[in-house]
């Protein structure tokens, strides 16, 4: 299993209805290859019957990491639009109190977040970002 079938897989964990084309756009390659990968790991049993099966190698390879984001007055739908371009970015929540939007991030390394802290810095009406790095799971629900 590649870099691939896994953000595939992780995606579908966000949103198991997520279409192929979606999934090509999102990962900017072709819809045959999304088809293909799915196909293949339909075949080999790590997805059956549209339930995705994380095993302990594929999440002991997540990392994941919360960031805090205040944006200028006024532009935070245009900072929605930005975020969800970014492939780390599983989940956006908009806030109440200091901050303007809460970000959850899913990568395979620290290095990977560093590099999408700095994706979501640039974005220009992004005044700040402050990030949480999740450490253990106690539990989730929404596995």
């Amino acid at each position: 299993m590649d870099d691939l079938d896994q953000k595939i897989l992780s995606a579908l964990a966000v949103d198991s209805s997520t279409s192929v084309s979606r999934l090509a756009r999102r990962f900017k390659v072709a819809r045959s290859t999304v088809q293909a990968r799915l196909e293949k790991m339909e075949t080999n049993g790590t997805i059956a019957g549209y339930t995705i099966k994380l095993g302990d190698v594929i999440l002991a390879r997540r990392v994941r990491a919360t960031v805090l984001i205040e944006c200028e007055a006024r532009t935070t739908a245009s900072v929605v639009v930005k975020l969800k371009a970014i492939p780390e970015v599983v989940m956006v929540a908009t806030a109440t109190g200091r901050v303007d939007l809460i970000a959850e991030l899913a990568c395979e390394s620290t290095e990977e977040i560093d590099t999408t802290l700095e994706q979501i810095s640039a974005i220009s009406s992004v005044h700040d970002i402050e990030s949480l790095i999740h450490l253990s799971t106690k539990f989730d629900r929404s596995i």
